[in-house]
């Protein structure tokens, strides 16, 4: 059954470039040309780009080039590690996700009983200290707008009250968390605004949803890539 880009692009609802450029990258296996040098899909290609297109959501689009690369290559065994890794990652994200969360639930009733104005406020150092990071990562985090530390009269050293302190110890877990700064925002100013958990649960319990949506999604790539593989 001959093909020709646009077919394939027609049933994957991509342009017929998006075809020439999957092919080029090995996602798809080489094409045959005709006498006037154009290219010929076959069966193989449609179902290589069904496989790709099914990888994609749950192991990214760089890994899915790669296993697929590595199919047309014909080093199944490295196809195999990259799916092996991207579980791996997974399964580390899950025990990161359960950490942080359990660490948060600690964090937080320990904040609901210390009034968030109590204690000395701390330099910069000395709060980087007590975190154990950088104090770049500090300055990046009031980059982002997720903290907002005052200046010392006369020095201009940074100084964080304890209601900052708080915060900084809260992005601090959730960053260990994998967490982006935009799902951090929320969880902080909710925090500021209501003094309330339910942001900190919502956004682990997101987390742990969106877990399970790309382990959904690796099984069906994967099952279109055991298919794949039966046919070659």
């Amino acid at each position: 059954m001959a093909l020709r880009p646009v077919d394939l692009a027609r049933e994957a609802g991509i342009s017929a470039q998006l075809v020439r450029n999957y092919e080029a990258a090995g996602v798809l296996p080489p094409a045959e040309r005709t006498e006037s040098n154009y290219r010929r899909y076959e069966q193989e290609h449609l179902d290589a780009l069904r496989t790709y297109r099914a990888l994609a959501p749950g192991f990214g689009p760089e890994t899915a080039t790669g296993i697929m690369r590595a199919v047309h290559d014909g080093d199944v065994p490295l196809a195999l590690r990259l799916i092996d890794a991207s579980h791996a990652d997974l399964h580390e994200q899950r025990v990161t996700t359960d950490a942080a969360s359990d660490a948060l639930g600690a964090a937080a009733e320990e904040f609901l009983d210390q009034p968030a104005s109590s204690g000395p406020a701390l330099r910069v150092g000395e709060l980087a200290g007590q975190l154990a990071i950088r104090t770049s990562a500090l300055r990046v985090w009031e980059a982002a707008g997720l903290l907002t530390p005052t200046r010392e009269p006369g020095t201009n050293y940074r100084r964080y009250a304890p209601v900052q302190i708080r915060d900084a110890r809260i992005i601090h877990m959730l960053r260990q968390g994998r967490y982006s700064f935009d799902q951090i925002r929320p969880v902080i100013e909710g925090l500021r605004r209501t003094g309330s958990t339910e942001a900190l649960r919502s956004a682990i319990a997101e987390r742990r949803a969106a877990h399970d949506r790309r382990t959904r999604a690796m099984l069906h790539g994967s099952a279109l890539l055991h298919s794949y593989l039966a046919k070659q």
